[in-house]
């Protein structure tokens, strides 16, 4: 997604809040579900989806949240949620342990009271990672490989339709090579439809649809390890070439620091690791501006206002993603136990 676009109406008053201190606010918890999914429309609207076959939505900045769980769907895990307004939203299932492969996606255009099918697969083996869109037309949904290659699908019409991506033009994927569906961040689209994409488990690759694959430094080697997440602020060319930052870790030793964040200036040609890392694993990461940053995971959430050269310990509340608005300037997170947090400036 075009950062600079989508950030550059509150960049002053982003300014001015960097000079306070980032604190989380939890706003609720305590529902029955595990959550991984969220979008930010605005500061006000805001939706989440996670297990048990729950979507949330607020339509006051997390003042009042709404509870869905999608019929037919009561043992499903939404793993990853985009949604255009207070009305329409698309989430991307996948079946809870012990259930038959399959992958869905559903959209409503009611707010959540009622959800569509609008992509069904039952291929043995489907396991949708992640999605992200451009604008309320354009979105890419990865999953893992098939016959070692990973799955892609494409939309042009907001969901509504979804077109597989031939195999001859799927990334082939090692033994050992997958992609978390921890947050729904480790794809990341640009104006131009080019597409960041980051692997995990024994090899972590940074893969793109026109340059092909390229290793990546962080740490990996078990399946547990990797990169769970990439995000680009890129100032207008489409291909990323000002910053990236990915970050991971182990999700097993949530804890250890060791090659868990690295970022680039140049595309992801080249990557440095930070002075200071995030204090543990981390499942997600969220430019805020092109200088500063959130990353949040089971041991808590981690800021850094110089580009992901140090980062701060804000707090040990455990998240598994964080997404600041799309059309604002508010940054929520959202996390087990049906817990959702906010940031504020103090």
């Amino acid at each position: 997604m075009l950062k600079s676009v989508l950030l550059s109406c509150f960049l002053v008053l982003m300014a001015t809040a960097m000079a306070q201190s980032p604190q989380v606010e939890i706003i609720t918890s305590g529902t029955k579900t595990s959550l991984r999914g969220l979008s930010v429309v605005n500061d006000n609207v805001v939706w989440v989806s996670g297990s048990h076959g729950k979507v949330g939505r607020s339509n006051n900045g997390g003042k009042n949240w709404n509870w869905f769980t999608v019929k037919g769907f009561e043992k499903t895990e939404f793993r990853d949620i985009e949604a255009f307004d207070a009305s329409t939203a698309v989430i991307m299932a996948l079946p809870a342990e012990g259930m038959e492969a399959q992958a869905n996606i559903l959209k409503t255009t009611d707010g959540g009271e009622t959800w569509k099918v609008v992509y069904e697969n039952k291929t043995k083996g489907m396991f949708l990672d992640a999605m992200d869109f451009i604008g309320q037309e354009y979105g890419i949904v990865v999953g893992d490989p098939l016959n070692s290659k990973a799955f892609i699908a494409e939309t042009y019409d907001g969901g509504d339709t979804w077109r597989e991506l031939p195999v001859d033009k799927r990334p082939v994927l090692d033994s050992g090579e997958a992609f978390f569906a921890s947050s729904g961040t480790n794809i990341r689209l640009m104006i131009n439809k080019e597409f960041f994409l980051a692997s995990g488990g024994k090899k972590s690759r940074l893969i793109t649809r026109d340059d092909g694959a390229t290793l990546l430094p962080i740490l990996q080697g078990k399946e547990s390890t990797g990169a769970n997440s990439i995000d680009v602020y890129d100032k207008g060319n489409g291909k990323g070439s000002n910053r990236i930052t990915i970050v991971g870790g182990d999700f097993m030793a949530d804890s250890l620091t060791d090659k868990n964040c690295f970022t680039s200036t140049d595309g992801g040609k080249t990557w440095k690791a930070p002075k200071i890392p995030p204090h543990g694993y981390r499942s997600c990461v969220e430019y805020l501006s092109e200088k500063d940053l959130l990353a949040c995971g089971l041991n808590g959430v981690d800021y850094s206002h110089d580009g992901g050269k140090t980062w701060k310990w804000i707090s040990k509340e455990g998240f598994h993603v964080c997404r600041i608005a799309k059309f604002g300037k508010t940054i929520y997170l959202a996390g087990g136990n049906g817990k959702i947090g906010k940031i504020s400036w103090r």
